[in-house]
């Protein structure tokens, strides 16, 4: 029943992926306002993420600070190869297939690990008690939910077409099941795993809010919308405090 509870919790998170199909209901024009304000609200909720969760949690259980400071660079690091290396390969590709931005593919990434060490947390809450595995997925459900929409809101942006970045983003969701069913194999030993990803993980969301979607909004920022910009950066920031404070993730 423990297999059955967990992958059935996993595969709901997961389906939160989908929410991001409200936004196809936008017009074009209506549409570019609206992934502008989700790229800035996920630029808070990714740095507020790292910031107020993923980080103190990471140094809570991993008493080796030093050694949490180094999965974080490298976290960081990994993610500035990767684009690099996406750079150097779009450069070599047929300008057809230029059209989608660099930073759609790492949030993709960087989503698909978060999303692994989702489902770790998942499958190690219901190795436990019914009671802790239905609060962890309760908690990491109102957390996904924007997160999600975000995420869709960033592929489009990317210059990902609707179907794809549906597609993708469920995709990348369902690394989840991934974690929860390594996690039931392999039972205890594994839920230690997360203490090392959970850096990463931070590494790379600052990466890819610090470095790659900050300069785009930058692009697209003005004396008249600085502040609207602004204030939906803060209130991911908030939100992922909120969060945090309230529940998190439960180890």
């Amino acid at each position: 029943m423990t297999w059955l509870y967990a992958l059935v919790s996993t595969l709901i998170v997961s389906l939160i992926s989908l929410t991001g199909v409200f936004l196809l209901s936008f017009k074009t024009q209506q549409l570019h306002r609206v992934l502008i304000l989700l790229v800035c609200f996920s630029i808070g909720a990714m740095l507020g993420n790292s910031f107020f969760e993923l980080l103190p949690e990471s140094f809570l259980h991993n008493p080796n600070t030093t050694l949490t400071g180094w999965l974080v660079m490298g976290g960081f690091l990994v993610f500035f190869i990767l684009e690099q290396f996406l750079h150097m390969h779009q450069h070599s590709t047929p300008d057809q297939q230029k059209s989608v931005k660099t930073y759609g593919y790492l949030s993709l990434y960087a989503d698909s690990i978060h999303n692994i060490t989702d489902g770790i947390l998942i499958g190690a809450a219901w190795m436990f008690t019914p009671e802790i595995g239905i609060a962890t997925t309760v908690a990491i459900l109102l957390h996904e939910i924007p997160q999600e929409i975000s995420d869709f809101g960033i592929l489009l942006q990317a210059g990902f077409s609707k179907r794809k970045a549906l597609l993708f983003n469920f995709y990348a969701a369902c690394t989840a099941i991934l974690g929860t069913v390594v996690t039931l194999l392999v039972g205890e030993k594994v839920e230690h795993l997360s203490i090392y990803i959970l850096p990463v993980a931070a590494g790379g969301f600052i990466y890819l809010a610090a470095a790659s979607l900050l300069p785009e909004i930058l692009k697209e920022t003005n004396k008249r919308n600085f502040l609207v910009h602004l204030s939906f950066i803060l209130l991911g920031l908030i939100f992922m405090y909120l969060f945090s404070i309230h529940g998190g993730h439960q180890h």
